[in-house]
């Protein structure tokens, strides 16, 4: 092949080829001489993979490039996994599994493993090289939006700071801070560690101190202080225990007897064992696979005193594909029961701040919250109320009147479910952003059990008295946080619940 010309060409050999092409010739041979042992003893070390096993253990781990992290947690980390390998098949699976844990620790920009033959005096020996690069900013921030289940008012702003690897075993320290656009605050602060001392888990320390404002909706205001320790997490399964302090406060006295016998300090003491599985292929737009998780709690541990009850709830959703412009459809239900314990538990009251409560602008998609959305109702829009303290007006002409309001109460029994279709809008320009429109339909319902009112429960009453509603709107994702906007018709209420045709945003976390 011959090179363009140019003003000053390149002279030619008697074969016709240049010397740039004489010296790119060579160069290829001399990369294809370098290059065929190197295949030669892949092709080798395939064959001997698929042959007979070939014995062979770990003599000796070697860290290099570590300067913060301590060299005895990679090590710990590299045994586990090379301490059984007793073949060379096995030695090769084993180098994988060690590259994924690494990586899993979340602090190291590149890790790599190198295989090689052990001193000559120990035949059969194999001595692991394990190379990282500690990442050179470990500091990272996360900010958004969102929209959660249950929160008095739909928007919070979060921030949040992580700090990895501060003490050299892979700790990840971080601190997040939530503001609300109606005086919810919560402060929090955790720390993870991968490996501490010989428990078989990760652990997880968090501690919160929380403010939020209930005042309009239940006539209370609840401060906690809580620490949770996660004791086991591994696979679809965690453990933690919970110790919370809660005061419930009146600023306004006229919060109604059923949330008078609850104001004051508590102390939770509980354990909640939570099993999650994730089958779907996206959380923002699914358009296949299932999810299903069961958290179950028992709290009162402790002291007589502390709050004594039994929560259990089930979210189950599934999506599928209709095979026509990307159309899929979503569908879920979610339950959930609480009891107290102890002697003639059924005639005493759950933990006001435990319990169920259904409504708010949260996205029905996505999140496996428990029986907490219903779209178009107010956050605690529904289920048994209680009237507030009612206090005469003085008018003009010496007429009294009084104030009808109610206080949400909450409920031990809550079932919701909802039907969504999605699919993909006219317009290019939204395809392309990932903009997309759905239609859907949902129903909830909210009932008391304790305080003897299961003597008065039905399931055909329960069943009747459903809240459903319908609606579409669109769902705009961003790196930030997924926007919804939906139009909401309300389809069954009843006289006491707060629920309202109309628009309706809601955010959420885009991963």
């Amino acid at each position: 092949m011959a090179l363009p010309e140019t003003k000053n060409p390149v002279p030619e050999d008697d074969d016709g080829r240049t010397a740039l092409e004489d010296e790119f010739i060579d160069e290829v041979e001399e990369d294809a001489e370098m290059e065929a042992p190197g295949r030669r003893k892949m092709q080798n070390l395939l064959n001997l993979m698929s042959g007979d096993p070939v014995p062979i253990r770990v003599h000796d781990v070697v860290i290099q490039g570590n300067v913060k992290t301590k060299s005895s947690l990679i090590e710990t980390e590299m045994w586990e996994v090379f301490g059984s390998v007793t073949t060379m098949q096995e030695l090769v699976q084993a180098a994988a599994m060690a590259n994924v844990k690494l990586r899993q620790f979340d602090i190291f920009e590149t890790v790599s493993i190198t295989l090689d033959a052990g001193p000559m005096e120990l035949p059969d020996t194999a001595n692991i090289f394990v190379k990282v690069v500690e990442e050179s900013v470990p500091v990272s921030g996360e900010f958004g939006v969102y929209t959660k289940p249950g929160d008095s008012k739909s928007q919070s702003v979060e921030l949040s700071m992580k700090f990895k690897n501060l003490f050299g075993i892979a700790d990840i320290w971080d601190i997040s801070g939530v503001c609300g656009w109606n005086q919810i605050t919560e402060i929090s602060t955790g720390v993870y560690l991968p490996r501490f001392k010989s428990l078989p888990t990760p652990v997880t320390a968090r501690v919160t101190l929380h403010t939020q404002d209930w005042l309009k909706f239940s006539s209370y205001k609840e401060n906690m202080l809580g620490l949770n320790v996660s004791l086991f997490s591994k696979g679809y399964h965690d453990l933690a225990y919970n110790l919370i302090w809660r005061n419930l406060s009146d600023p306004s006295h006229i919060s109604s007897k059923s949330i008078r016998r609850h104001l004051g300090h508590t102390m939770h003491s509980s354990l909640k064992y939570t099993f999650k599985i994730d089958r779907r292929n996206s959380h923002i737009r699914p358009t296949g696979g299932y999810a299903f998780m069961s958290a179950s709690q028992i709290g009162g541990f402790g002291d007589s005193r502390f709050s004594r009850f039994i929560r259990q709830e089930f979210d189950l959703q599934g999506a599928a594909s209709l095979g026509f412009r990307n159309t899929a459809l979503n569908f879920g239900i979610s339950a959930g029961i609480i009891l107290p314990w102890g002697r003639e538990f059924m005639s005493a009251s759950s933990p006001i701040s435990d319990r169920f409560y259904i409504g708010g602008q949260s996205s029905l998609v996505g999140g496996l919250d428990g029986p907490l959305s219903l779209s178009g109702f107010k956050p605690r829009g529904l289920g048994p109320t209680d009237f507030k303290r009612q206090f005469p007006r003085n008018s003009g002409d010496g007429d009294s009147d009084f104030s009808p309001e109610t206080d949400a109460l909450g409920g031990d029994l809550a079932v919701t479910s909802f039907s969504d279709i999605s699919f993909d809008l006219p317009f290019k320009l939204l395809r392309e952003s990932g903009i997309y429109g759905h239609t859907f339909i949902c129903a909830g319902n909210l009932v008391k059990l304790t305080e003897n009112e299961y003597k008065r429960f039905s399931f055909q009453d329960f069943l009747s008295s459903f809240r459903c509603s319908v609606g579409a709107g669109i769902v705009i994702p961003t790196k930030i946080f997924c926007i919804e906007i939906n139009y909401c018709y309300i389809l069954k209420k009843f006289g006491h619940d707060h629920g309202k045709t109309g628009i309706q945003f809601s955010f959420s976390s885009p991963s």
